[in-house]
């Protein structure tokens, strides 16, 4: 079974790879919760798909609105409360000139969504840890000063994904650490790249079909298919479902798409989610994925691609995104034609394929 397409990745095989795009991280007082900045500008896009989102700031993203571009998108924890942390983003950038123009000066359009990490006694990300997230991707942006705190990373205790789970069909009890990750790869004279902070309801499956992360019963024993259980009828595990829950994404690249056509390629590219995540776009999810066009066609009103040649991107940055959510749960992906499989991170084993007759044992 193919498990990739042959596409090759960028040289930091993350969303950083996309010129024009910064990203930087940031962390909670005491740990448990933290925030994620993508710096443009850039022109850009949202799809919700699922019913359970916290946001600010999407309507900007709207053709009609007024606004061109996006100055920056702030992926963060601390359910609703988390928001701040785009206050901290606003005023770092306006300290530096960037945003809309208006009489008054500038009014930076930062686009914020948020997963639900709250617990007991856990800070949440505010205007603080928005601004140290912005001078992170400064950092990140001077070739070799980065670490991994600075740059796109992958896998547990990244930014915004320092307090997400996954699995949680079967109760929190039962869930796995998520996180956030990244990848990139070339289409043509195009680079795409995606980042994914994955904080979802379902399991997270490998290309094989494969329960990577999911929910977990016994502690240090393979997820089980909670899918299945959840088919099973009424009562099987609805009651203990959480609310809170999201997977939240950013879809970049360099190519000349007009606006018309990074939408259509966003819709192309959230197909990943329903590929890796299972069940997804959920009453207790709030999914939301971010298309945004960098470097030097973010400006501007390019000619349309050919469809064909649009299709091939569209798949091409589903590619990149089905790998960030894999890698944002520890999961390594094989060799491209498949031959290899893949590896779990620290802590992840594999349960067998879903089988629609029953629970596999």
């Amino acid at each position: 079974m193919r498990v990739s397409l042959p596409l090759p990745a960028g040289p930091r095989d993350d969303l950083a790879d996309v010129a024009g795009i910064r990203i930087g991280h940031a962390a909670v007082e005491g740990g448990g919760s933290g925030c994620t900045v993508v710096l443009g500008p850039f022109r850009a896009a949202v799809e919700v798909a699922g019913h359970a989102a916290g946001s600010r700031e999407f309507v900007t993203l709207d053709p009609a609105h007024v606004t061109t571009r996006a100055d920056a998108i702030v992926l963060t924890g601390g359910s609703a409360f988390g928001l701040a942390a785009a206050d901290g983003v606003m005023s770092w950038l306006e300290e530096r000139g960037h945003g809309h123009p208006t009489h008054a000066g500038v009014v930076p359009i930062v686009p914020t969504a948020v997963i639900h990490d709250l617990a007991e006694g856990r800070r949440r990300p505010g205007p603080r840890e928005g601004r140290a997230a912005c001078e992170a991707a400064l950092r990140a942006e001077t070739p070799g000063a980065a670490d991994g705190a600075d740059s796109a990373g992958s896998g547990a205790g990244i930014g915004a994904g320092i307090g997400a789970t996954v699995g949680k069909l079967l109760g929190m009890a039962a869930s796995m650490p998520g996180g956030l990750g990244s990848a990139s790869v070339r289409q043509g004279a195009w680079t795409l790249g995606a980042l994914a902070v994955v904080n979802a309801l379902g399991d997270v499956l490998g290309p094989d079909g494969n329960v990577v992360a999911g929910a977990r019963p016994v502690p240090g024993a393979p997820p089980v298919d909670a899918l299945a259980t959840l088919l099973q009828g009424p009562g099987a595990g609805a009651q203990s479902m959480p609310g809170g829950n999201s997977t939240l994404c950013v879809i970049g690249t360099d190519a000349p798409l007009t606006d018309a056509d990074l939408r259509r390629m966003l819709t192309l590219a959230a197909t990943a989610l329903p590929r890796r995540i299972t069940p997804v776009f959920t009453p207790f999810d709030g999914d939301v994925i971010f298309g945004v066009v960098s470097g030097p066609n973010a400006k501007g009103s390019p000619v349309p691609l050919p469809p064909a040649e649009l299709l091939l991107l569209g798949v091409a940055a589903r590619e990149a995104l089905e790998r960030a959510i894999l890698r944002a749960v520890g999961f390594v992906p094989g060799d491209a034609d498949g031959s290899s499989g893949g590896r779990l991170g620290p802590g992840a084993s594999a349960s067998p394929p879903f089988d629609p007759a029953g629970p596999t044992t």
